[in-house]
């Protein structure tokens, strides 16, 4: 055994604990993290907890921010939140009770956060099963909101970032799409990106598209993260990407099975450089055996002081 809790020298999350389905953003001068707390059975979480780092190295935990039980339709099942900024608002999608997705609002990032008072998706609305919500803001300002397992969906969300239009929504099903579709962009090229296979497995990773919008059309691409077995590297998935403001640094965060001892209900956190390469195409990313440290530029990480 090498490391701190590692394994031939992979050392743990910088995030202490286990949590999964990261969701990462910059924000107010700090990196912005959002996850599902794991670590029960059957992901039973009732609540989410905010992060906040200006290098990804060192995070201050600000503790519980929503407790999807103070929404009135929902009962615990807290997976997989989003985050959004809006309006001056703060918004943090979510999934509740197995297949609901709703939204909650604060005037912070870090919150608290209170529910929007009706979900914005319900089981049976559309295909699949909806959870793992993900949003995206073009450059133009307009918001997206991406969810599903078994078939991926994705709709311009209204002004009030709280509402769409249903015969709006755009519904397709990419290459072994399991389930946490997430949207970024660089330029003029949009990716999509998603994971494959069941968080439990080992195999669980990451595949993803190109293609010319937010809502595609999508040309399929390949794999983006997987695991790597003689390392003790498993289920790498259900991820997020974003950029350091004003530079070309790019950074995907994702869940993988803890080390050691982890599964699917004992999961920890990882940071890693996302490159993009030629012809506009997508590095396969290669986890680093030490957490990743990137710091803001200081222009940026100057905003709070």
């Amino acid at each position: 055994m090498g490391g701190q809790n590692g394994w031939r020298g992979e050392t743990p999350s910088p995030i202490a604990g286990h949590f999964a389905d990261p969701n990462i953003a910059v924000v107010d001068g700090r990196y912005l993290l959002f996850a599902t707390t794991d670590g029960s059975p059957e992901w039973g979480s009732t609540a989410f907890r905010a992060f906040t780092s200006t290098d990804l190295r060192d995070w201050r935990d600000h503790g519980e921010v929503f407790d999807v039980r103070n929404a009135q339709w929902a009962s615990g099942h807290a997976w997989a939140p989003a985050y959004a900024q809006a309006n001056g608002k703060h918004y943090l999608y979510f999934t509740a009770d197995r297949g609901f997705i709703g939204v909650a609002v604060a005037d912070s990032p870090t919150g608290p956060y209170v529910d929007s008072g009706r979900p914005l998706v319900s089981p049976g609305d559309f295909d699949g099963v909806a959870i793992d919500p993900a949003t995206f803001t073009d450059a133009d300002g307009t918001a997206y909101l991406y969810w599903g397992n078994g078939t991926a969906h994705g709709v311009r969300l209204a002004p009030d970032m709280v509402s769409f239009a249903p015969a709006d929504v755009v519904s397709w099903v990419p290459e072994n799409f399991r389930e946490a579709a997430w949207v970024h962009r660089r330029g003029a090229d949009y990716y999509l990106s998603w994971s494959v296979d069941d968080t439990r497995s080992e195999d669980y990773q990451v595949h993803y598209s190109t293609g010319s919008g937010p809502l595609g059309p999508w040309h399929y691409q390949g794999v983006l993260l997987r695991k790597d077995v003689a390392r003790g590297i498993l289920a790498t998935g259900h991820h997020s990407i974003t950029a350091a403001p004003g530079t070309d640094d790019w950074v995907i965060a994702y869940h993988r099975f803890a080390i050691p001892d982890g599964n699917g209900y004992h999961r920890e956190l990882r940071f890693d450089r996302l490159h993009h390469g030629p012809g506009g195409l997508l590095e396969q990313v290669v986890p680093s055996a030490e957490p990743l440290c990137l710091p803001l530029p200081a222009e940026v990480s100057e905003v709070l002081g």
